[in-house]
């Protein structure tokens, strides 16, 4: 990635985009199928709270050890404070980094990286949630570009099309309508099946 980025303000936005979908979740929709393969509403929103939670146990210097896995459950069904406070606790992290912590290698587990690169895999991550539930409940919502245009460059270099398949979570590429915006051809990069008309902008 370049690394004359700095991903931290689009990490802000990734998080508190998705956030704002969390929020305007309704408990019926829950149950409801999402593009992200094996996933409905609650487990999306789950898998993409405990991957917040764990690059935040990460940043602040915690190990692989500490990550909480997908979450299954949150105190009173209330999905939308969990991921706010998770989201919150993720950019609190990233916002005491120093430029030069950005250069430090940290253990995802699955590989090993520079902290800039790290910020970058969730920032991806999260966007491309965005989309998924987006997509699932059919929503419109104004979504930055900027962090999807960051994301698909991210994950093009990250992520090539022959790089596919286990331990890879990731289908091979699809093809991204016509006029499908920078979230709809990520999600297209990342094996989803992006089609004509959904939702979005």
């Amino acid at each position: 990635m370049d690394t004359t980025v700095d991903p931290r303000p689009l990490l802000e936005r990734a998080a508190g985009q998705f956030a704002a979908l969390v929020s305007a979740t309704e408990p019926r929709q829950l149950n409801d199928a999402t593009p992200c393969p094996g996933f409905d509403v609650r487990a999306l929103i789950g898998h993409a709270l405990g991957n917040t939670l764990a690059y935040a146990y990460i940043i602040e210097g915690g190990t692989i050890a500490d990550e909480p896995g997908d979450v299954k459950d949150v105190p009173g069904g209330d999905w939308t404070a969990a991921y706010t406070a998770a989201g919150d606790r993720l950019v609190a992290a990233s916002r005491v980094l120093t430029d030069g912590a950005l250069d430090h290698v940290v253990d995802l587990g699955f590989a090993k990286m520079p902290m800039r690169a790290a910020l970058g895999a969730i920032t991806m991550e999260l966007a491309a949630h965005t989309w998924d539930l987006r997509e699932a409940l059919g929503a419109s919502p104004e979504l930055a570009p900027e962090v999807a245009d960051f994301s698909l460059t991210y994950a093009r270099e990250t992520l090539p099309p022959e790089r596919r398949g286990a331990p890879v979570p990731f289908e091979p590429v699809r093809p991204a309508p016509e006029g499908a915006d920078a979230y709809g051809r990520l999600a297209a990069w990342l094996g989803r099946d992006v089609r004509q008309g959904t939702a979005g902008t």
